[in-house]
């Protein structure tokens, strides 16, 4: 009888979830638009709510259900259901209406009195986000979620007045479960506060919900978030065994009996499932117990796979269906590519059989003037600059990134280190990770490797970086204890940890990583091998050179290589932070050691924050382990302490904060991609104050000889004796005209470039990266805007004063020129040109067409415009 009455059960739960998959099985909804924004708590909040902060294990990791294995404890009673902005019938009406992704902070402004570190910008702060969501009848039964890609940070919410949950990481992101708590055929609200505290991170980290946010609506028996897991069992060029693992949940008070069908296919750039299906296969029916989870695994094979490769990015999806009864109730795609991926003893990183060196660059989160609110077309733009200079890996220092980031990876090909934090139990900042560590350090660490597990980009998970713990027992716990959590999510991929000790050779946390990470310390890299010779290495943190576009200072030598005063650095390439080096010096030791499987410079892009050497951060004192070394260091920063600097933004890039390539660029480009014709001259040849003056001339090529021309006249060749050498004419007196480099490799011509002394400026040239926009109201152009003389040539030292102003179904998010110096706002239409050039960031409106007019005005010069068409 009691067999009888349990299948009966099932039938009843299996026709009340087929009748629901009638209905579209699972949506996934972007809810960015229409949110209302305010600044502060209501005056009623007391202390209910700064729980928050002063005891982030009360915050519960997503809903009433174990998360990763670990319960956190959810506050008693409801708190902060008294407090008025989180009352559905609160009047939010006069509040700030915005759409996310949003940062507070890039709005400014700007204060020279502000700490340089985080951009002189005001990051921290109460805030408070609210939202209207009207739900349909027909979703009552459902079960729906709250996503959020990232909130900076301590993130609490709630819903319908009720207290939901949150996540305090900002970098993290989380699921909430609404379920309980909407009205099916109501109007249903959201309200969101934010607690994002100061002394927190030491570079810019921004404020406000600055990632996507969405609305996830599923059938009670789903799969999991994240819920799935493909990796390669034995990959072949002729066939890949592959296994698949799904996690299932049911949220009914019945068992249900399911099966899971699941279809491959090769994913297209954006990333839709095309052509037929490479492979099906079908899980053994189970029975999902009520209110559990459980996890199914099958195994499936590919023949002719195509591998991902950085060359070569090609992605599968596979395409998993909930049965019930024979109804789907459920679909989940799960992107992932097939790949050999592996970091050896002998000759570094090897992807599918062959030596790839690692040409990466540390990227911290901020996309520049548009501040930390992610957007993929900016993100794409920046990978797009760094991919044409050669690089191939991407690592994101120091933090976990937005989901679209590592999407953008897989499909652009490159490589990715994803990282945890920037600190572990000690902290570099009172209200840093450290103040997390203990209580949220594995929440975060699984979520981040769950997360990105099955991105083939994807080929090590960072555990921190530079962590005051490295040295002590403690560090050495914490190291094994981040490593096992990260191989129980993810045993395919190793660990690593970004080490800016030389001693650390010497010590046990080496052998608690799988692939450990030297930050700087070239020089040492000999004693790392030697001390540990069964370990493996990459060199994660690398060079710190610093430069300002298109400044150079004389003499040239690293005496002359800064103007302390006007704050910027000599692009002359000689300048680079006290640990560092030079990129040649690096090329060199990572020619000399084989078995390093390559380098992370510090940085890509230049970031908002940590303006070295203008920058009061004592924190830099880490980074020297000579004792002399360091009491040098903190007697220079105790003297850069007494004076106010206006730094706001970082001279590690190898580009400017706009994008726009900095001389050390073409050092890369030459070096990274050797087939590529490449020949770049510095300096510029405007120098009126210095004729008949020693005028040093550098070249970077991609050949093997250069020949030097000044107004037709050699001034001889130079022969590289190594692929990563600059060549310098170091004795060329300067006279106005035209400076030539002729580059040959093998005796060939290969490449040439010419600079020229220009005229004064004559007009303003507009270019767009691109003249047709979506109207999604997210994308961008970015549209450089030169100032040129009559023959149309940049004038390299111009610093015009210009004005913006746009007409059409199109808005100016943001403008900048790349100075560190310049405290100018972002939102600002009037800005001055710095060294030739500056930048304007277009973005097309929201659901209206038709012709967009920029025009860019400059007292003297003709005013230009630039038509484009949002579609």
């Amino acid at each position: 009888m009691k067999n009888i009455l349990f299948f009966i059960s099932l039938l009843l739960i299996e026709w009340q979830i087929s009748y629901a998959g009638e209905l579209p099985v699972r949506e996934r909804i972007n809810i960015n638009r229409d949110w209302r924004y305010q600044e502060h708590d209501p005056q009623e909040v007391d202390s209910a709510l700064h729980y928050t902060r002063l005891k982030p294990y009360l915050l519960p990791c997503a809903s009433d259900f174990i998360l990763f294995g670990k319960k956190h404890i959810r506050p008693k009673g409801n708190p902060g259901n008294e407090i008025a902005y989180v009352k559905p019938d609160f009047d939010d009406s006069n509040w700030r209406q915005l759409n996310l992704p949003h940062d507070w902070a890039i709005e400014g402004p700007f204060n020279i009195d502000y700490d340089g570190a985080t951009g002189k910008l005001p990051y921290w702060g109460i805030r408070w986000y609210r939202k209207t969501i009207d739900l349909p009848q027909e979703d009552k039964g459902k079960q729906i979620y709250l996503d959020i890609d990232g909130a900076m940070s301590y993130a609490s919410v709630w819903c319908n007045g009720n207290y939901v949950g949150g996540w305090p990481y900002g970098y993290t992101s989380f699921r909430l479960d609404l379920t309980p708590y909407l009205k099916a055929g109501q109007r249903n609200v959201l309200a969101i506060r934010l607690d994002n505290p100061n002394d927190a991170s030491r570079w810019y980290p921004g404020g406000g919900i600055y990632r996507n946010v969405w609305l996830v609506k599923t059938s009670p028996v789903h799969v999991s978030q994240w819920g799935t897991f493909v990796r390669n069992v034995n990959v072949t060029k002729e066939k890949a065994t592959m296994e698949m693992s799904v996690r299932m949940e049911n949220h009914t008070n019945k068992d249900v009996r399911v099966a899971v069908q699941t279809s491959v296919y090769l994913q297209d750039k954006d990333g839709i499932p095309v052509g037929k299906e490479v492979a099906d296969f079908r899980n053994e029916e189970i029975i999902v117990r009520k209110k559990s989870k459980i996890t199914t695994a099958a195994r499936f094979c590919v023949k002719n796979p195509q591998l991902w490769d950085i060359d070569a990015p090609d992605c599968y999806v596979a395409v998993s269906r909930i049965m019930v009864g024979g109804k789907e109730i459920d679909r989940y795609e799960t992107s992932f590519g097939i790949r050999n991926a592996e970091f050896t003893l002998e000759n570094g990183f090897m992807l599918n059989g062959r030596k790839v060196p690692i040409k990466g660059v540390c990227m911290h989160h901020d996309l520049g003037a548009l501040g930390a609110a992610f957007n993929i077309v900016a993100a794409e733009r920046q990978l797009r600059i760094m991919k044409e200079m050669g690089a191939n890996a991407i690592r994101t220092s120091h933090n976990p990134p937005a989901p679209e980031l590592v999407a953008l990876c897989d499909r652009m090909g490159f490589l990715m280190q994803l990282e945890l934090a920037d600190a572990w139990r000690k902290g570099k900042r009172k209200n840093d990770y450290s103040v997390l560590f203990d209580d949220w350090s594995e929440a975060d660490m699984r979520s981040l490797v769950r997360h990105y597990r099955n991105h083939p980009s994807v080929i090590m998970w960072s555990l921190g970086n530079e962590v005051p713990d490295q040295s002590t027992d403690t560090g050495v716990e914490i190291a094994h204890k981040l490593t096992a959590y990260s191989h129980d999510e993810d045993p395919t991929r190793p660990t690593s940890y970004g080490c800016n000790r030389g001693d650390i050779a010497y010590r046990e946390i080496v052998n608690h990583v799988d692939v450990f990470g030297q930050n700087y310390h070239q020089k040492v890299y000999g004693d790392f091998l030697k001390q540990n010779p069964t370990r493996r290495y990459h060199a994660s943190e690398t060079s710190s050179a610093t430069s300002s576009r298109g400044e150079y200072f004389f003499p040239v030598n690293t005496r002359a290589s800064d103007n302390r005063a006007n704050f910027q650095l000599s692009s002359y390439d000689m300048k680079t932070v006290g640990w560092g080096c030079m990129p040649e010096d690096e090329f060199a030791m990572l020619e000399k050691y084989p078995s390093m499987s390559g380098e992370f410079v510090w940085t890509g892009f230049d970031y908002l924050g940590e303006p070295t050497p203008y920058n009061k951060d004592l924190t830099n004192l880490l980074n020297f382990s000579d004792p002399k070394d360091r009491e040098k260091a903190k007697k220079e920063l105790e003297a850069l302490g007494k004076i106010k600097s206006p730094s706001r933004s970082s001279y590690f890039g190898i580009v400017d904060l706009c994008g726009f390539p900095k001389d050390r660029y073409y050092c890369y480009k030459s070096y990274w991609q050797p087939d590529v014709p490449t020949v770049h001259i510095l300096p510029h040849w405007n120098w009126e104050n210095r004729i008949g003056e020693i005028t040093p001339v550098y070249v970077y090529t991609s050949g093997d000889t250069v020949e030097l021309f000044l107004n037709g006249k050699s001034l001889g060749r130079k022969e590289k004796s190594h692929a990563y050498d600059r060549l310098r004419w170091m004795d060329v007196r300067y006279e106005p005209g035209v400076l030539k480099a002729v580059a040959y490799k093998n005796g060939k011509r290969w490449a040439e470039e010419t600079v020229e002394t220009t005229g004064k400026p004559a007009r303003i040239q507009i270019t767009p990266e691109k003249n047709a926009l979506k109207a999604d109201g997210s994308d961008l152009s970015f549209i450089r805007v030169t100032i040129v003389d009559a023959k149309g040539r940049m004038v390299p030292r111009a610093n015009n004063h210009l004005k913006f102003s746009v007409s059409g179904p199109a808005e100016i998010v943001a403008t900048d020129n790349g100075d560190a110096t310049d405290l100018t706002s972002f939102q600002s239409l009037e800005r001055k040109a710095y060294n030739g050039m500056a930048l304007v960031v277009l973005r097309g409106a929201y659901q209206h067409t038709g012709k967009v007019v920029l025009t860019v005005e400059s007292k003297g010069l003709p005013k230009q415009k630039v038509v484009l068409n949002v579609e």
